[in-house]
């Protein structure tokens, strides 16, 4: 049992892992004994509760030492400063960006965490009164109260300095299904589901995917890149700093590669994170059986999509089918997944939306990353996906507008699934922002407001397979940020709508990719 106090005047600590022993300690010390990885940077200790947790006790505070606040959970609760810090030498040099004196900095972990389960999520953590540095390579380099930041840094230059004072900083946020690649509008649409048309109703008498499908198939790759962009756009504004983005309105060889070649384009020239999925298997095309449906994309689009990807030309993360009744059964989906494991891709795929299809229960068998929707889920799916660390992405947009049963959440989290969250933007649920599929996980499918805000950052990057690297803030981390104009960050959950005018920046990589026109003018209360 460890009695080591950190906060030595020659460097300071960040829990990132446990597996870089602290200089001086014995190769042969158990990981336990060595819970602070060393960096160059100020980094933020561990809490003495979160500490106790893995059964190590400190005998008091160190300079720098911080502990759960008073009335919140104990385990990654909110985090408050005990203690001035003690610094080794200023840091000179050269830096992106310095974010001063925020009034709250949302770090989400803190500990290196992939993702965080229902406990977890309880207290996240956040800091009063801290700042950050992004270096030249887009990498949170520093965290921390702002005094120390201030004090450590007084010799560096920024290219960029923001002074968020009375603000929040949030980590960017991560929208986890979306597919915003396509051509044709079908607010047509909305007003027959109004009168009363289910969505396979519509599906089946030509309407939805097929619509978009013969739309997407005229349009030039010029057009759907300029529309792409402007989406993309949006999303950015209201936050989001890494997106999904799927194919699927092409069906055919052709036009399924076209879409694949607009994301590809906005991936190497827009300022915003992206994972390219292959969805060729959203619809069964017009003509064909589901099973040759299925054999041509395994003979065909799979090898293709090999191909281009060996030669550099695309980036492919994902490989989704949408499994359901009507559309690709259990076997299909079974066979097209496994392909596409085969050929590198991560498993991340539509299942047990409209009916149950025991979805989930394949998909924790394949090994999937993740699965989407999941509205009609079993009690054994949710099991085996639990098991498996299966996430499941919940889309309350589609829920809400479709006017379908909500997603158990509440039932996932309990039993220890990974919950994660995406706006599911598609020509049928057109909802650009995050913050408003975080109001309405709380609101109706009964989330936390702490547990919208991980399903949407930490979890959300984990279905992604990119919790690495984005989704908290934390140093050696993509320095994607988002800054509300306000004191509390719930206030971005809280005001339904209200993201355009609470966000004041979104930073990716330390550049401001969006400053908001009334920033500093317009009150956001």
């Amino acid at each position: 049992m460890s009695a080591w106090v950190p906060g030595a005047t020659w460097g300071v600590m960040f829990p990132w892992g446990w597996d870089v022993p602290r200089p001086g300690t014995p190769a042969n010390t158990p990981s336990s004994e060595t819970p602070f990885r060393w960096q160059e940077s100020i980094l933020l200790p561990t809490s003495r509760a979160a500490l106790a947790g893995r059964g190590e006790v400190r005998t008091c505070p160190a300079p720098g030492d911080f502990e759960p606040s008073s009335g919140l959970p104990s385990s990654l609760a909110t985090i408050r400063a005990v203690g001035d810090v003690a610094l080794p030498a200023a840091m000179a040099g050269e830096y992106r960006l310095l974010l001063e004196n925020a009034r709250q900095l949302v770090l989400v972990c803190s500990r290196g965490e992939q993702y965080l389960l229902r406990e977890s999520m309880a207290g996240l953590a956040v800091l009063h009164d801290a700042s950050l540095v992004v270096g030249l390579d887009g990498y949170i380099k520093a965290v921390g109260p702002a005094a120390a930041i201030r004090s450590r840094f007084a010799g560096a230059t920024f290219e960029s300095k923001i002074d968020c004072s009375g603000k929040c900083v949030l980590p960017g946020l991560v929208d986890a299904h979306t597919h915003p690649v396509w051509a044709g509008d079908r607010v047509h649409e909305f007003a027959m589901k109004l009168a009363g048309a289910s969505y396979m109703e519509i599906h089946q008498a030509g309407g939805g995917i097929h619509f978009t499908v013969e739309h997407t198939h005229k349009a030039t790759e010029e057009e759907l890149f300029n529309t792409f962009k402007h989406r993309l756009e949006r999303m950015r504004r209201a936050g989001s700093t890494l997106v999904e983005c799927k194919s699927g309105y092409g069906l055919n060889l052709e036009t399924e590669l076209k879409m694949l070649r607009v994301i590809e384009r906005a991936r190497q020239s827009m300022d915003i994170g992206i994972s390219s999925t292959y969805c060729g298997a959203h619809s069964v095309p017009k003509g064909k059986t589901a099973t040759e449906a299925t054999d041509d994309i395994i003979n065909n689009h799979l090898p293709k999509l090999k191909e281009l990807k060996l030669r550099g030309e695309i980036h492919v993360n994902n490989i989704d089918v949408f499994c359901e009744k009507g559309v690709f059964d259990l076997d299909s989906t079974r066979r097209i997944l496994q392909a596409g494991k085969d050929t590198g891709l991560q498993i991340n795929f539509h299942g047990d939306e409209l009916h149950p299809m025991k979805s989930a229960e394949l998909g924790a068998e394949l090994g999937a990353q993740a699965i989407s929707h999941l509205e009609e889920i079993s009690d054994d799916g949710i099991t085996a996906m639990a098991r498996a660390k299966c996430a499941a992405v919940l889309l309350p947009t589609t829920a809400y507008m479709l006017r379908l049963k909500q997603p158990q959440a509440r039932k996932m989290l309990d039993e220890g699934v990974i919950v994660a969250l995406g706006s599911d933007f598609n020509p049928n649920a057109y909802c650009f922002s995050m913050p408003m599929v975080m109001h309405l996980a709380c609101v109706n499918m009964k989330m936390s407001m702490n547990e919208a805000l991980a399903a949407a950052t930490i979890n959300a990057a984990y279905a992604l397979g990119k919790s690495d690297t984005h989704g908290s803030i934390e140093i050696g981390k993509q320095g994607d940020l988002v800054i509300i104009n306000s004191s509390r960050w719930e206030h971005l959950i809280y005001q339904f709508g209200g993201h355009q005018t609470l966000i004041d920046y979104v930073i990716v990589k330390g550049k401001v990719v969006y400053k908001n026109e009334n920033c500093g003018i317009m009150s956001s209360y």
